[in-house]
C-alpha cells in the first residue's frame, strides 16, 4: 500500500552537538602499517585534540574503509568496551560528512554522549584502487555498466562534457579550481603536491579522459583522518573550542534508468536541507570545504549548493574566486582532494577537519579566513556520472 506524500521532516540537530576533535594523519604513503593500526592512530589523534580518551567513546561511526565487519571489528580492537551506539552508513566518500549529522541525531536522542568517527586505508601501498568497492561486483547495475567500460573517470568526464554543452564551461574555467587549491597546498607541509600550477599547466597537462586532464584529478595517498563529535554538557567541561554543528543534510541521486541529468549532483537536495536546519544562507557562509575527487565536482557542486546560478560556475571560481582568505568563496584550504590528501579514495572526513580548522582559526595563517563564524563542509561519495550521494554540514564557531 502506496503511503503518499510524506509529511515535512521537522527534527532539528542545530546546537545539538559540537566537534570536539578533528585529526588528519600526516603521511600520504603508509607501507608498514595497516589499516586498521591507520584507524587506531588517527581515533587517538582526534582523541587527544579533543582531550578526550577511548575510554570516555560511547559511539563509533565507520564507513565501507573498515575491515572486517566494520564497527564491530574495529570497536574491538580500538577497545571500545563502553558503546551504546554504532552507524555504519556507507554512501562512499561522503559518509563521514553524514555521521557528522548522523552522530549529532543521536546525541541529541540522547542515546550517547561522545561520538568517534574514522577513516583509514592504503591505496598507494596495497589498498583497494579508485572506486574499489568489496560489494561492487554484487551491484545490480554491475552488468548493465560496468562489462562495457564505464569507470570512474570516464563518468565524471561525462559530466564535464555535459555541463560544457549546455553551459559553455570551459576547461581553462575547470582549471581555476586546481590552481586555487594548489594555492592552497604549498602552505600545508603535508600535501602530496605542494607545487603551485597555472592554469595553462593544467592545461597542458595529459589527457586522462576528454575533457579532464591529469591535473583535473584527485591524488591517490593512503592516511586516514577521525572526528569526535561531542553533547554541548561535554563540550563544556573540555578545554578546547568546539565548533557548533547547525546543519545537516544529505540525498541520494540516481540514473533514472538511464535518464539521468548530469548537470547536477545531489547537492540540490542535501544543501537546502542543511541550510533551512542551520537557519543560514550560502550568503552567510564564510569558507567552505567541497569534495574535489575532480574539478568538474567542485564546480557543479558550488552551483547546486547555491553559492551561484546553475551555469554560472565557471564564471565563479575565475580569477581567483576561490582562493583564501579573500576570494569569493574561500575554499579547501588545506589543498583538497587535488592537492592535499584523499585517503583512501574517500575524501569526506578531511572536508570536515579542515572546516573545523578554520573555525578555530588553526588554519595556516597565509589561508586562514578572517573573523569565520559560519563553514560549511560538504562531501559526495559514488559517481558524479551516476549514482552518488550527497551530504552537507554546516558548522558554526560558537552555539
Amino acid at each position: 500500500m502506496a503511503l503518499g506524500r510524506l509529511p515535512a521532516v521537522t527534527g532539528t540537530i542545530r546546537g545539538a552537538a559540537h566537534l570536539a576533535g578533528a585529526y588528519e594523519h600526516p603521511l600520504r604513503t603508509i607501507p608498514d602499517r595497516t589499516t586498521p593500526q591507520i584507524h587506531a592512530e588517527v581515533a587517538v589523534g582526534a582523541l587527544a585534540d579533543a582531550g578526550l580518551t577511548m575510554g570516555d567513546v560511547d559511539a563509533y561511526f565507520c564507513a565501507g574503509d573498515a575491515p572486517g565487519f566494520g564497527p564491530l571489528s574495529m570497536a574491538e580492537y580500538l577497545g571500545l568496551d563502553r558503546l551504546a551506539y554504532v552507524d555504519s552508513t556507507e554512501i562512499g566518500g561522503s559518509s563521514y560528512v553524514a555521521h557528522v549529522g548522523h552522530a549529532a541525531a543521536a546525541i541529541a536522542a540522547g542515546k550517547c554522549h561522545v561520538a568517534l568517527i574514522t577513516l583509514a586505508g592504503k591505496p598507494r601501498t596495497g589498498g583497494s584502487g579508485p572506486g574499489g568497492s568489496g560489494r561492487v561486483g554484487d551491484a545490480p547495475e554491475f552488468s548493465f555498466e560496468v562489462p562495457f567500460g564505464t569507470s570512474v573517470l570516464t563518468n565524471y568526464a561525462l559530466a564535464a562534457t555535459r555541463h560544457m554543452h549546455e553551459f559553455g564551461t570551459t576547461s581553462a574555467q575547470l582549471a581555476e579550481i586546481k590552481v586555487a587549491a594548489s594555492t592552497h597546498a604549498q602552505h600545508n607541509p603535508n600535501a602530496f603536491l605542494r607545487d603551485v600550477v597555472t592554469v595553462e599547466e593544467v592545461l597542458e597537462s595529459p589527457m586522462v579522459c576528454d575533457p579532464l586532464h591529469r591535473l583535473d584529478s584527485c591524488v591517490i595517498t593512503d592516511g586516514g583522518g577521525a572526528l569526535v563529535v561531542v553533547s554541548p554538557e561535554v563540550a563544556r567541561t573540555l578545554d578546547r573550542h568546539c565548533p557548533v554543528v547547525l546543519g545537516h543534510g544529505e540525498a541520494p541521486k540516481h540514473t533514472g534508468n538511464g535518464r539521468i541529468d548530469l548537470t547536477h549532483t545531489g547537492a540540490v537536495w542535501s544543501g537546502p536541507r542543511a541550510f533551512e536546519e542551520a537557519g543560514v544562507t550560502p550568503a552567510d557562509v564564510d569558507y567552505a570545504s567541497i569534495y574535489d575527487s575532480f574539478t568538474i565536482t567542485v564546480l557543479q557542486t558550488i552551483e547546486d549548493l547555491g553559492f551561484c546560478a546553475k551555469g554560472d560556475g565557471g564564471r565563479f571560481v575565475a580569477d581567483g574566486g576561490l582562493q583564501a582568505p579573500h576570494g569569493r568563496l574561500p575554499f579547501n584550504t588545506d589543498g583538497g582532494g587535488l592537492c592535499n590528501n584523499h585517503p583512501t579514495n574517500r575524501g569526506g572526513i578531511t572536508k570536515v577537519i579542515e572546516a573545523v580548522r578554520q573555525l578555530r582559526g588553526e588554519a595556516h595563517p597565509a589561508v586562514q579566513v578572517p573573523d569565520c563564524d559560519i563553514a560549511l563542509a560538504h562531501g559526495t561519495g559514488g559517481s558524479l556520472g551516476t549514482r552518488h550521494g550527497s551530504a552537507t554540514l554546516i558548522l558554526g564557531r560558537e552555539a
